[in-house]
């Protein structure tokens, strides 16, 4: 797969298996705020949905990851620690 993934966002909780960075810790409270707008089960059904696709597209795990709609805007703001009090609804349209 190339990175190393080592922490996730669950229904608004980050888990994680060690100390997250500023950037890094943004990038997964970009998550929860997607998540609770789309009331949590929407946005995982979602994430999984446009996963498949683009794995289809792609054929690269990781290349689909980084396509995902939610990740793109996760990663493009992920270093902006004020990007959450500015942030629109929907923003990874």
């Amino acid at each position: 797969m190339g990175r190393n993934y080592f922490a996730i966002c669950l229904f608004g909780f980050i888990f994680s298996i060690r100390p997250l960075s500023t950037t890094e810790l943004n990038h997964e409270l970009i998550h929860a705020a997607q998540q609770r707008e789309l009331l949590y089960i929407p946005f995982f059904i979602w994430y999984g949905i446009e996963w498949v696709v683009l794995y289809f597209k792609y054929k690269d795990w990781e290349k689909a990851y980084f396509h995902i709609r939610f990740e793109k805007e996760a990663y493009s703001h992920q270093r902006d620690e004020n990007y959450l009090k500015h942030r629109k609804h929907y923003q990874y349209k």
